[in-house]
Formats: structure tokens, sequence, C-alpha cells
């Protein structure tokens, strides 16, 4: 297992780095720490196999070093790194057998046979494949492949870390909910340093115990599961985590007060920010709810979605439409009502970063 690090990472595909726009990766910095599972997350063409590629040597980058426990490797090529890649279509041989396959890496690096017999039994075991071990490769589903392909990474015990690039993505729901399921147990037992990617984010939130939200070339967030949904340090994590996403109402700040239209919230702390522009609220839906006419700010109910277990209100409060979750045997509010916002849970960004909260702001 390795520590990972990444220093001052940029990549161009041109090899021209004049253009930041162009950039691929824009100038990362990140440590991935010995034995633990990363996700890296976020939408098609933002960088994230860009750099799972240049962690594995498959690319060189532009500018920025990679370091395996701080050793330098950006000049090393992937056979060098002991690094073990899974792909999103696995690479396996179909002529050989499920038993062949596993048993592969291990013998192109001159392992003794009882060694290889007895590693690719425990990794046979781990992913519910020894039934499987005699029959060829060819015959078996896109999930046994895949699990084939999993194991192939697993069944190297010296390796530095597995890398996963989106490995998920052509299996069926409930077959993926095993898998990550599996997989999460495996790494709970080796303690390997895993780095997930996907773009998926119930993948990414149920698999990691760090996510590593990436926008445009560029690292927004990194943090746990809870801290992405719960506080976002950039706009971007609230709008690509959540379902819905998190809403955002424009603002402005004036004699200590949240203004925004259609009404207003006392917010002493944030005086700091007067006649700032690009302000705006951050709510997740469970942090508005309806109220009493007293405290609430009048909004208007203009839809509503059942999900099952709670709704989604759609609600015009000014000219914004917001999301609002209504928990199971909560009455939906008909017409104009009153809507509250929690303290605690209603962020201020500006200029799409998080500044604070309303709890601090009315303390």
């Amino acid at each position: 297992m390795a520590e990972i690090t990444i220093s001052g990472l940029r990549h161009s595909y041109d090899g021209d780095l004049s253009d930041p726009s162009r950039l691929a990766l824009k100038g990362i910095d990140h440590v991935w720490r010995d034995g633990g599972a990363y996700a890296l997350l976020g939408p098609s063409g933002c960088g994230k196999s860009s750099m799972l590629n240049i962690i594995s040597g498959l690319i060189r980058p532009t500018a920025g070093r990679i370091l395996f426990d701080g050793r330098d490797v950006t000049d090393l090529r992937p056979e060098e790194r002991n690094i073990a890649q899974v792909f999103q279509f696995p690479v396996l041989y179909d002529t050989m057998t499920v038993q062949e396959n596993l048993a592969f890496p291990l013998r192109n690096r001159k392992v003794a046979p009882a060694a290889i017999t007895r590693r690719v039994a425990e990794v046979a075991e781990m992913l519910d494949l020894g039934p499987l071990l005699k029959r060829r490769a060819s015959r078996l589903g896109a999930a046994e492949k895949q699990k084939i392909s999993l194991g192939r990474g697993l069944v190297r015990e010296d390796v530095a870390a597995i890398l996963f690039d989106e490995p998920l993505t052509v299996i069926d729901p409930q077959v993926k909910f095993d898998l990550r399921r599996k997989l999460k147990l495996v790494h709970e037992t080796l303690k390997l340093t895993l780095v997930y990617v996907t773009h998926d984010q119930s993948e990414a939130l149920t698999f990691a115990d760090q996510v590593v939200v990436m926008s445009d070339g560029e690292v927004v967030q990194a943090g746990t599961p809870e801290e992405l949904y719960e506080r976002p340090a950039h706009a971007f994590v609230g709008r690509f985590i959540g379902s819905p996403g998190m809403n955002f109402l424009p603002c402005r700040i004036e004699e200590g007060e949240i203004r925004f239209d259609g009404g207003r919230l006392s917010a002493p702390g944030l005086r700091r920010l007067a006649g700032q522009e690009g302000l705006s609220l951050g709510l997740r839906p469970q942090a508005l709810q309806p109220a009493d006419a007293a405290t609430g700010v009048e909004g208007e109910m203009v839809g509503l979605e059942d999900r099952g277990h709670y709704r989604i209100a759609d609600v015009a409060l000014g000219g914004a439409r917001l999301k609002m979750r209504l928990a199971e045997g909560v009455p939906a509010p008909q017409g104009r009502f009153p809507v509250a916002f929690r303290p605690g849970s209603t962020l201020v960004f500006a200029g799409d970063r998080l500044v604070g909260d309303l709890a601090d702001a009315q303390a």
C-alpha cells in the first residue's frame, strides 16, 4: 500500500499550458492517505479519468509530480509503479478459466505456484467466485467478468494501490449494489489504498470514506460524504450532490439583514458582506419547512412530487423556485403559506464559495 501525493499537477493534451481554459487539469495538490477508500467524483469531462491515468503512469503530466510514499514516480512506467487498475470494461483473457485469469498477474511476476494457489483461492472466496473457477471467462456474464477484473486487481498482495475507473457503469443496478458492498468489505479486510472514479454520486458516497469532487479540471472539495452533503464548500458541490440538489437563492446584505426577492432574514454577523456582489443562500430541501405566520417568509405551493417515504414540494419564493422536502405524515401546504429557514442549514455563498451560515450570522 502507499500514500499517493499529487503536487502542482497541470495537464494539457497538446502540451500547451498557456491557456488555462483548455487544460484537462488546472493545478491540483492532493494527498490520498495509505489504506484509505477514496472516490473521485465529478461529471463527464471534469478530468477525473485523466488524473487516474496520470497516477497509474498511462499518461505523463505536462507539469507537476506524483509521489508514492514520498518517492517521485512521475517518470516511471506503469509496471514500475506497482499499481493495479480496473477499467469500465473488463480486460480479461476469454479463453482462460476464471482461475487462470486470477493467477495471471502472479505468474507474470514469477510467484511460487503454491502461493498463487493460496492467493487465488482467497480472492475467489472474497468475491464469491469459487464455484466459477474452472469455467472459461467467455461463458460468463458482465457482472461475473467484472468480478474477475476486480479480483485481478486484488490478487497481488504487494500492490501499492488499486485504481478503479468507473468499474460498475455497465452493471445492472441490483448487481452493482452487491458488487459495491463486496468491494467495501474487501477494503475493510485488506486495508488497501483504493481510488474509485465515478460520475455516480450514490456510488461515491456509499463506497468511500473520503470523496474528492472535481469540476472543470479542478478539485473543488474533498471530505466525508456527510461533509459534502451538509456543508458544501463550493456551490457546484451543493448542486451536484443530492437528489434534488441544493437550492440557491440570490441575495444581498443590507443593514445587518439578508435580503432577497420575497423576504429578509436577520444576519448581523454578515455586515462585512454588505454591498458585495454574487451572494446567495444555499439550502438543502430539508432546510425549508412550513412555519407559523409570525416567523416565516411567505411562499406559494406550485407543485408536489411523491417519492415514497417523503415528498418534494415546489415552492415559489418571490421570483425564485425552491425545492422543499416534506417528511412522511407532514401535511402539504396549500396556496400561500409561511416558510421557515433552518439557521444551521442555511448557508451563505459568495462567488460560489461558502462563507458562513445563518446560525453564526444570527449569534
